[in-house]
């Protein structure tokens, strides 16, 4: 985030923690370890009101996220170029029939084909980690799992080029393709986000999934925005993580104003998608829409439909027909969650936030006394045997809680053995290739990271027993949950 002038955001919210790392100098980190006066820190934007922010335990969190991203911004260049060499090998062996094939045409200097990231054929690593980009033949439409399925393969096809996302979506899915979006940061100054949408038209009545982009895995960028803790607290609504809002959209000096001035350059992701929406079921009036993404797209997902109820869009709210996020970090606290709980009760809307086994991503920010990051709704959590369980949250909701360190590495060994045997019980569908067996060995150094993967998320919501969807056909309020 950009410096900017004091009181410059103080018109829309008083009460926030703004945290600029790129302005953070060594001495001012360990200055914030061992003196409780936030207010000389320019690296704070704004000190929240709450006094307890001075205390060591919450200091000691403002110091571990701005020193990760500082790490982060150190390594930015190198980790994108890293990135781009990785994606750009495997599209060069895949383009040219495989290693084997490749090796035969460089020796006597035949021409290769060179990947080109525009192109329909070139594939992201979250591709590459599951290739398969066909929807799940053995779930119909109509069945309960139809609409969480497709709304995951979105999810993972977000992480392709346009090009790529409109053959597979028209050519394979026989979908309406309405778009693809890079969506502008107002406080990055660059375009961060990004998202696109279909229309199943086969569906009775139609349904539109809208489908946020996640963490690419070399854009040091948005794990900056991961692990940034800073809020902005929205009164009446509660505290909601300011990297997420500033992703969606949030204005500079103004906050979340109903309207905004745009132009192509300039295009915003909460006000374009809105209008859209607007305009295509103003055409149809029986669909329908969903939200959905993996990652930061799931936490984008939920606030999308946060924004909504606060700007009450009781129309739009009402033909909207769930939000489903896989692998979603916490993105606001407990006044937060009771506040969008009581929203999605009014309007009928099903919000089910799926998490597989150790995943690290849905249990940060931390959760506890601290840093007051809660997750709500209902959590449809699969262990490593993809057996489903509807709950109120995931079992360790810190990833960090010691006490699940053997617990955790001995499940990604489980998963790396898993790997080679899944096939011959699933099937060839289920057979993973030599780069993510290679992601599981990583997975077993740094436990839940592996687990992050859309693979896992996938084989979750294609091997889940129907009895468990059942349950979901109507809103389920988190006081039932509690009963069962």
């Amino acid at each position: 985030m950009m410096a900017s002038n004091d009181g410059e955001h103080d018109n829309f919210c008083k009460n926030k923690l703004l945290l600029k790392p790129e302005e953070a100098s060594i001495l001012d980190l360990i200055c914030v370890l061992f003196s409780s006066n936030l207010e000389n820190r320019k690296f704070i934007e704004k000190h929240p009101q709450d006094q307890k922010w001075r205390e060591f335990n919450r200091r000691w969190l403002i110091f571990i996220s701005v020193l990760v991203q500082k790490a982060l911004i150190l390594i930015g260049k190198p980790m994108a170029s890293i990135g781009n060499s990785i994606e750009m090998s495997l599209n060069l062996v895949s383009n040219n029939g495989g290693l084997f094939k490749l090796v035969l045409n460089l020796i006597p200097g035949n021409v290769v084909v060179w990947p080109d990231r525009s192109s329909a054929s070139f594939t992201s690593m979250v591709g590459n980690l599951d290739t398969r980009l066909e929807l799940d033949k053995n779930i119909r439409q109509g069945e309960p799992k139809y609409k969480v399925s497709l709304s995951l393969m979105a999810s993972k096809l977000s992480y392709e080029n346009q090009f790529f996302i409109k053959n597979i979506v028209e050519d394979h899915w026989k979908m309406e393709f309405l778009g693809f979006y890079n969506f502008w940061n107002d406080y990055m100054g660059r375009p961060t986000t990004q998202a696109f949408m279909l229309q199943d038209t086969r569906s009775d009545p139609n349904l539109i999934v809208v489908a946020f982009r996640g963490t690419n895995p070399f854009d040091a960028d948005a794990w900056c925005t991961d692990v940034d803790i800073s809020w902005h607290e929205l009164e009446g609504v509660g505290k909601i993580h300011s990297g997420f809002m500033k992703a969606l959209g949030l204005q500079k000096n103004q906050g979340w104003p109903i309207k905004v001035e745009q132009n192509t350059d300039h295009q915003f992701a909460y006000y374009t998608i809105k209008q859209m929406l607007k305009t295509l079921l103003q055409k149809n009036e029986k669909a329908k829409f969903v939200l959905t993404g993996h990652s930061l797209g799931g936490a984008l997902a939920i606030l999308f439909a946060a924004v909504l109820v606060i700007h009450e869009e009781a129309w739009l709210l009402e033909r909207l027909e769930s939000v489903y996020t896989f692998g979603q970090p916490r993105v606001g606290n407990k006044q937060f969650g009771d506040f969008m709980k009581e929203k999605f009760r009014k309007y009928s809307v099903r919000y089910l936030r799926f998490v597989y086994s150790n995943d690290m991503v849905p249990r940060l920010p931390y959760d506890d006394t601290t840093l007051l990051y809660k997750h709500f709704g209902t959590c449809l959590f699969y262990n490593s045997c993809y057996k489903g369980k509807v709950m109120g949250e995931e079992p360790n909701k810190n990833y960090f809680s010691p006490l699940w360190v053997a617990p955790k590495i001995l499940n990604a060994v489980w998963e790396l053995i898993r790997s080679f045997i899944i096939p011959c019980k699933e099937g060839p569908d289920y057979r993973e290739g030599w780069l993510m067996k290679m992601f599981r060995v990583v997975g077993v150094a740094i436990p839940g990271l592996t687990a992050h993967s859309l693979r896992d998320y996938d084989n979750s919501t294609r091997l889940a027993s129907l009895p468990l969807f059942f349950q979901l056909q109507d809103p389920i309020c988190e006081e039932q949950l509690h009963k069962d």
